[in-house]
C-alpha cells in the first residue's frame, strides 16, 4: 500500500547516528542541563512496576522504559497508544473501531490487548469480558492528566498474574499540586476534530491533594474507500461519513497521608466504516463503549524494616454494537451485540528489608468478576441469538526476593501461584541475575513465564451462524528468556541492547472454520527471536534525542511468518529549542517494515509527526500545533478474519491546534 520499507529509514538512521555523535555535553551547558528532567536517562531513575516496589531502573528485572508528561506534551500524543508506539519493540494497529498493541513481533488482528496488563494509579483496569486494555480513544484517561508511563516488557505473571504475557503498562496520573488551580484547554483540527478539557487541582498544607477533570472529544471523520466493496450497489466502495468518533470522560484523584483514591469514567461512540463481521457496507453501524474504575489505596511503613501497601478496586464496562447484517435468507436485519462486565478485588503486599542483603516481598490478590455477560439479538422483529450470563473468581499469592549476592551482583527471584474458576491453577516464576559490571555497565539475564486465561468472549460467545464455542479452549502460556546490556556513558546518556527469545504454547487464536464460522482455538505454538537497540541522549541547550531499532522474527509451529508481524521497527524522537529559545519543536519518526496479512503482504512505511509549542510552560497561556503523518503516507494495518479487506487504511495527514489556560 506504500513504498517498500528499505527505501525510507535512511534519514532516520542518519539522524540517529548524528544525535549520538557528541560524546559529552559542553562544560558551559551545565546550567542548561541542570534545569532539564533527566528522569528517563539517569541510572537513579526509580521504577515501581517491575517488582511492585521502588527500585533503581538498573536494578529492575526488565528493560523498563519510562515516559513523562513532558514527553506527552512535546510530542502532542493524544492517546496512550500514540505514546506507547514510541517505545522499543512496540507497534500499534487500528481497525477503525479499536486500537491494538503489538510487542516483539506479535499482535493478532482482533485481539483486545489482553496480553498486556494495564494499571492506572496501581489499579488493574483490564475488563472482565474481553480482558481489554483500552489504549485508544476508548481509553479512560485524557493524556493531559498523565504524569508518567512505565512499560515493563516481558512476562510479569510472577508478581501480577494473568494478562502479563508481553508486559505491564503502568500509568501514573498527575497530582492536584501539579495543576494548582483551575485549568482549561481547547483543541481543533482536521476532519472536524474538537477537544476540550476542564480541570482543577488543589493541594493543602496538611497534605490533602485533589484533582478533578472532565474531557470531551469529537471527530467527524472522513469518507473511507474499500476496493473490496467497489460496486454501484455499495456506493462504489465509499463509506460516507461513517468514521466518526465521540467520547466523554471524567477523572477524580485524591490523597492524604497514606490513603489515595482514583476514579475514572469514559463513554465513547464510534462509527464503523469497514463492514466488519459481515455487516452490510455503507450503513450506520457503530459501537458504544463505557468503562469505569475506582480504587482506594493505602501505603505506609509499619516499622523501620516493614512496609505495607493495600488496594481495593472496582470496575465496570458496557459494550453495545449495532449493525445491519444479512440473515440466512439474505435480508438485511439490524443486529444488537452487547456485553456487561463488573468486577471488584483487593490486593496487599508487604515489603521487608530487615534481612541483610535482601528485600523480600509477599503479596496476595483476589478478584471477583460479578458480571461477564454477553448478549445478541435481531431487531424488528426481536429474535434472540444469545443471552449468556457468567461470573467467576481468581486469586493469587506471590513472593519475591531481591538478593544482593555481592556489591555488584543481584539475584531477583519471584514466583506466583494463581487459580481461577475457569482454567484452574498454575505457577509462574521469574528469575533475573543482574550484574553491575562497572560504574557505566549493567548486564541482566532474565527468564520468566506468564499465562493468559481465555476471556469470556473467547470462551462463551456463541451466535450459531457466525461464531461457536470451543469447549476444549484452554489457557495459553509463554516462556521468555532475555539478555539485556545497559550502558550509561555519563549522566545524560543511556544505551540499551536487549536480545530475546519467547515461545507461546496453546496460543489462543480466532480462526475461520471451513464452513465460514468463527471459533477460538489453541494453535500449537508460536515463537520469536529478536534484538532491540535503543539510546537516549540529552544535549547542551536542552535538546533531547531518543531512538531505537528492533529486529524480530516471529513464526508459528510451521515456521511460517506470523500475521501482522513486522521484522523491522525503527524509531526516532527528538525535541529541541528553536533559535531565540522561545519555541520548542518535537519530532517523531517511525518506520515499520512490511507485514503479512491473511492472504497477502502490506508494504512498509515511515511516518513523521511534528509538534511546535512554547519553550517555557510556566505562564498561564499554553499552546501547541501538531502535524501527524506530516508526509501524508498511505498505509494500512493487516485485518483479521472478521474483515473482507486485507488491510485497513490508517489516517493520512492531519493537524491539531491546541490552546490551554491556567486561571
Amino acid at each position: 500500500m506504500s513504498r517498500p520499507f528499505v527505501r525510507q529509514p535512511v534519514v532516520l538512521a542518519l539522524l540517529l547516528q548524528a544525535a549520538f555523535a557528541d560524546a559529552a555535553p559542553r562544560q558551559d551547558a551545565a546550567g542548561d542541563l541542570a534545569g532539564m528532567p533527566l528522569e528517563s536517562l539517569m541510572d537513579v531513575t526509580v521504577v515501581t512496576s517491575a517488582s511492585r516496589f521502588a527500585q533503581r531502573i538498573s536494578d529492575a528485572p526488565s528493560a523498563v522504559s519510562v515516559l513523562t508528561s513532558q514527553d506527552v506534551r512535546e510530542h502532542g500524543w493524544r492517546t496512550l497508544a500514540e505514546a506507547l508506539a514510541s517505545l522499543p519493540g512496540l507497534y500499534v494497529s487500528d481497525d477503525r473501531n479499536y486500537t491494538y498493541l503489538g510487542a516483539r513481533g506479535f499482535q493478532r488482528p482482533g485481539d483486545y490487548n489482553g496480553r498486556f496488563l494495564l494499571l492506572i494509579d496501581g489499579a488493574r483496569v483490564n475488563d472482565s469480558v474481553y480482558d481489554q486494555a483500552s489504549i485508544g480513544t476508548e481509553g479512560l484517561l485524557d493524556m493531559d492528566l498523565v504524569e508518567r508511563i512505565e512499560y515493563v516488557p516481558g512476562p510479569g505473571a510472577a508478581v501480577y498474574g494473568s494478562n502479563t504475557v508481553f508486559g505491564v503498562i503502568s500509568v501514573t496520573t498527575k497530582s492536584g499540586s501539579a495543576l494548582a488551580g483551575p485549568r482549561a484547554a481547547l483543541a481543533a483540527g482536521s476532519k472536524g476534530e474538537r477537544r476540550g478539557r476542564a480541570s482543577w487541582g488543589y493541594h493543602a498544607q496538611d497534605g490533602t491533594d485533589v484533582l478533578l477533570s472532565v474531557s470531551g472529544f469529537t471527530r467527524d471523520g472522513g469518507d473511507l474507500y474499500a476496493a473490496e466493496f467497489d460496486t454501484p450497489e455499495q456506493n462504489h466502495g465509499i463509506a460516507a461519513g461513517l468514521d466518526y468518533d465521540r467520547s466523554r470522560s471524567a477523572f477524580v484523584k485524591a490523597a492524604r497521608g497514606p490513603l489515595s483514591f482514583s476514579a475514572g469514567h469514559v463513554t465513547r461512540v464510534k462509527g464503523i466504516p469497514t463492514a466488519s463481521f459481515g455487516a452490510v457496507f455503507n450503513l450506520p453501524n457503530h459501537t458504544r463503549d463505557g468503562q469505569s474504575f475506582a480504587s482506594v489505596g493505602y501505603s505506609a511503613p509499619l516499622s523501620e524494616d516493614l512496609s505495607l501497601s493495600a488496594r481495593l478496586e472496582w470496575g465496570r464496562m458496557d459494550y453495545l454494537g449495532i449493525g445491519t447484517y444479512p440473515d440466512e435468507a439474505g435480508t438485511p436485519r439490524i443486529n444488537v451485540d452487547g456485553a456487561h462486565g463488573a468486577w471488584h478485588g483487593a490486593n496487599a503486599t508487604a515489603t521487608y528489608t530487615g534481612l541483610a542483603g535482601h528485600r523480600l516481598l509477599a503479596g496476595v490478590e483476589v478478584q471477583r468478576n460479578t458480571r461477564r455477560d454477553q448478549y445478541n439479538f435481531n431487531r424488528d422483529p426481536y429474535e434472540p441469538a444469545m443471552d449468556d450470563r457468567r461470573a467467576d473468581s481468581r486469586a493469587g499469592i506471590f513472593v519475591e526476593d531481591e538478593a544482593h549476592l555481592a556489591q555488584d551482583l543481584i539475584l531477583n527471584a519471584g514466583v506466583r501461584y494463581d487459580r481461577d474458576s475457569t482454567t484452574g491453577g498454575r505457577v509462574n516464576p521469574r528469575v533475573a541475575l543482574i550484574w553491575h559490571a562497572g560504574p557505566k555497565d549493567t548486564l541482566k539475564l532474565i527468564h520468566g513465564t506468564a499465562y493468559r486465561s481465555p476471556n469470556a468472549y473467547e470462551l462463551y460467545y456463541n451466535v450459531g451462524a457466525y461464531a461457536v464455542v470451543n469447549p476444549e479452549l484452554r489457557a495459553e502460556e509463554i516462556a521468555t528468556s532475555e539478555l539485556v546490556w545497559e550502558r550509561r556513558p555519563d549522566a545524560y546518556s543511556k544505551l540499551t541492547v536487549a536480545a530475546f527469545h519467547y515461545r507461546i504454547d496453546g496460543l489462543i487464536t480466532e480462526t475461520l472454520r471451513p464452513d465460514g464460522i468463527l471459533m477460538f482455538d489453541n494453535t500449537e505454538h508460536a515463537s520469536a527471536d529478536g534484538i532491540e537497540l535503543s539510546g537516549e541522549r540529552l544535549f547542551a541547550g536542552g535538546t533531547r534525542v531518543r531512538g531505537s531499532y528492533t529486529y524480530q522474527r516471529a513464526a508459528d509451529e510451521k515456521d511460517e511468518w506470523l500475521v501482522n508481524s513486522p521484522r523491522h521497527l525503527l524509531k526516532l524522537n527528538a525535541t529541541w529549542a528553536l533559535p531565540g529559545d522561545a519555541l520548542r519543536l518535537g519530532t517523531e519518526g517511525q518506520c515499520t517494515s512490511r507485514r503479512r496479512t491473511e492472504n497477502a503482504v502490506t508494504g512498509g512505511f515511515c511516518t513523521w509527526n511534528v509538534t511546535l509549542g512554547p519553550a517555557s510552560r510556566n505562564g498561564k497561556l499554553d499552546w501547541s500545533v501538531s502535524l501527524y503523518n506530516a508526509a501524508g503516507r498511505r498505509y494500512g494495518d493487516p485485518a483479521g478474519p472478521a474483515f473482507v479487506q486485507e488491510a485497513i487504511p490508517r489516517e493520512g495527514r492531519t493537524v491539531l491546534v491546541k490552546l490551554g489556560h491556567a486561571f
